[in-house]
């Protein structure tokens, strides 16, 4: 009965969404306050209803309730209890569910926390976000649903993916639907903003924290992503340029550009029309990543869907979506014309140039990961896009965003002094100069890209720090002076501060791992050592072992440097007998300079299948590479940091003179 009443409740739901988009919307174009109203109770009930949906196919995964056909196909007896419970959204039916609860509750925190937005405002807000839900909920219902029954029950069910039995990977998707799901709501507020025609500094400091929040577990889910590749996969790195993983990449790029254009809006008064248009283009690159992974259209372990069914349903959502925006915005953008114009040489040109820059580089993420499909679509064959093309084509643009990300804050708003701020930043100059020549010095046979990616990353983290050198005046009037100063520095502003230091570090690791990467592979018996960038692993063996649900071959090595013992590393093989399917556990020691990485494959037999004694393995030292870990943390940590600000709380104030007069009955909602 559990299982019913959950089924029941997700199409109570849509019924809920239904109202929730027509009432409201209706409300707000005929001023009627009463209607207005309505949009707060239905998005707490649509949550509601959707979180005990969810609770039911929670509760079927964890007694292991096989009538329930998606337990059967992704669950199994034998599975630890942590991963009955991942498992609920390790599928594409129990992962829509998610994604329909995550948003339908930022429906819920808007309509909660959403007291200071004008009632109209808020009312078309909560009913665009019920349209988005009314589009899944169908999807789901029709296409999806993870309360199909499978009589007669199996004895036991199929198991999940090995690949997915990971922690790692397990947080992964909940991030990433939060901050895909997030966005949803700066595209809601934009749609609003263009049918009452009204953009201004308190409706993007409305938007801001709202897209923040959604930047940051983005960021966060991105990060668990690449480091479940990481140590789980067995090959040393941490991101392929798969197509999946470039789904999550370019609503990132893009909602990154929206975070500094609504600071234009904010500040300046500026740039209205291109913010609502990066919200717009933020919410559609996050429906095509969900296309592009539950369509079937491409073959990835990240890939949940394969029926081409649900994946020609997403695609009408998205070009309804997307096609419905953005005929509004071409319809309503023109009366989004900013009053104040500035010079290119001003922090507001610095802020346009990062929005061009960063979209230019999603729309070469876009154009490499959907070329192959669309060749392949129209008969030209298969090809395959990968690394050497957005090295080539990505990286050089990433070159000058850095640059303009020091100069930036920097220069004044509406027209700066490119030359005085050149001189402020002349000890970033040198650091990059000597970021460079270190690497250089250092490492003598890497690729030269590795130069030039030590020497930005040493030119955005020494410019952060001038900057804020600068907003404590140089510390005039002594140390203590200078620190309250700082002190009184809005968080946002730290957050800001923040985020451009942990991006210098992720550029770091990320530049130091690729480039200077040093592996070895081979076959290796008991008592053999291989050295490797100065450190000796030594393999003293493997055994067999069971787990709580697979078999393992785990290894043995003990790492020394120059006689000195280090670490001892245990990396397995692991076979899964529901599915018979193997997978790797990397063992890894982080250290300052960079990670000793092992791993442990196949036994080596001869010509006549015996097994020789020896085992195939992969040894790589990473350099740096745990300083893309920490920069990732300290992004979050600002963003974080960027949230707590109180102006997010009491709201900008309103421009009377310039603020559309709100309806009488709307003002006693």
């Amino acid at each position: 009965m559990v299982v019913e009443a959950g089924h029941f409740s997700l199409i109570l739901a849509l019924f809920v969404a239904a109202a929730q988009a027509v009432v409201p919307l209706a409300g707000a174009a005929r001023g009627n306050a009463a209607w207005m109203a309505f949009a707060k109770p239905a998005a707490i009930s649509q949550f509601l209803l959707l979180a005990f949906s969810f609770a039911a196919l929670t509760q079927a995964y964890i007694v292991s309730d096989f009538s329930v056909l998606n337990v059967v196909i992704n669950s199994h007896s034998a599975k630890p209890m942590i991963y009955k419970i991942t498992g609920v959204w390790a599928n594409h039916e129990g992962s829509m569910l998610l994604w329909v609860l995550v948003l339908a509750g930022f429906g819920m925190a808007i309509a909660a926390f959403g007291r200071n937005l004008p009632p109209s405002l808020r009312a078309r807000t909560l009913g665009v976000q019920a349209l988005i839900s009314v589009g899944f909920l169908l999807f789901i219902i029709f296409t999806s649903n993870p309360f199909e029954r499978m009589l007669p029950p199996p004895a036991d069910g199929q198991g999940m993916n090995p690949l997915l039995q990971d922690m790692g990977l397990a947080l992964h998707p909940p991030f990433l639907y939060l901050g895909y799901v997030g966005f949803s709501v700066a595209f809601s507020f934009s749609i609003a903003a263009l049918i009452e025609g009204r953009v201004d500094a308190a409706w993007a400091r409305w938007v801001r924290p709202w897209t923040m929040v959604a930047w940051v577990f983005l960021t966060a889910g991105i990060a668990l992503g690449s480091w479940w590749a990481y140590y789980e996969l067995g090959w040393g790195g941490f991101w392929f340029w798969d197509p999946v993983e470039n789904a999550s990449f370019m609503p990132w790029l893009v909602g990154t550009a929206l975070l500094h254009s609504a600071i234009v809006v904010e500040k300046r008064d500026s740039m209205r029309a291109w913010t609502v248009f990066l919200a717009i283009i933020t919410f559609a690159l996050s429906l095509l990543g969900t296309f592009m992974v539950r369509s079937g259209v491409l073959n990835s372990v990240h890939a949940f869907a394969s029926d081409p069914t649900r994946g020609v349903f997403i695609l009408v959502l998205l070009l309804l979506v997307t096609c419905g925006s953005l005929a509004l915005f071409a319809w309503r953008g023109p009366t989004l014309k900013s009053p104040i114009l500035f010079r290119p040489v001003s922090r507001e040109g610095g802020l346009l140039l990062n929005n061009l820059l960063m979209s230019i580089g999603a729309a070469v993420v876009l154009l490499g990961s959907l070329y192959p499909l669309f060749l392949d679509a129209v008969g030209g064959g298969k090809v395959s896009v990968g690394s050497p093309f957005f090295n080539a084509v990505f990286l050089p643009l990433m070159v000058p965003m850095i640059l303009a990300m020091a100069f930036g804050p920097m220069l004044n708003w509406k027209r700066g002094d490119l030359i005085g701020a050149a001189q402020r930043l002349r000890v970033a100059f040198a650091a990059m100069v000597l970021g460079a020549g270190a690497a250089w010095v250092m490492v003598t046979d890497g690729p030269v890209w590795g130069l030039v990616g030590s020497g930005l990353a040493a030119w955005l983290f020494v410019g952060t720090l001038v900057e804020i050198f600068e907003r404590a005046r140089h510390f005039k009037g002594g140390l203590a002076a200078g620190l309250r100063r700082l002190a009184r520095m809005p968080r946002a502003n730290w957050g800001m501060t923040l985020g451009h230091l942990g991006l210098a570090v992720v550029i770091m690791g990320i530049t130091a791992a690729g480039a200077w990467k040093r592996e070895s592979i081979q076959v290796m018996k008991p008592g053999q050592t291989v050295t490797l960038s100065g450190y000796d692993f030594k393999f003293e063996g493997a055994r067999q072992g069971n787990g709580p649900n697979y078999f393992y071959t785990r290894g043995t090595f003990t790492v020394s440097r120059n006689g000195k013992p280090i670490v001892t590393l245990e990396p397995e093989k692991r076979t899964y007998p529901v599915r018979g399917t193997p997978t790797t556990e990397a063992a890894i020691y982080p250290l300052f300079t960079g990670d000793l990485y092992t791993v442990i494959a196949d036994p080596e037999k001869d010509a006549k299948g015996k097994e020789t004694g020896g085992y195939v393995t992969r040894l790589y030292f990473n350099p740096l590479v745990s300083w893309m870990w920490a920069g990732y943390l300290i992004m979050v940590f600002g963003g974080g940091i960027s949230l707590s600000d109180r102006r997010y709380r009491i709201g900008a104030p309103v421009r009377k003179s310039k603020a559309a007069p709100v309806n009488a009955s709307a003002k006693g909602a």
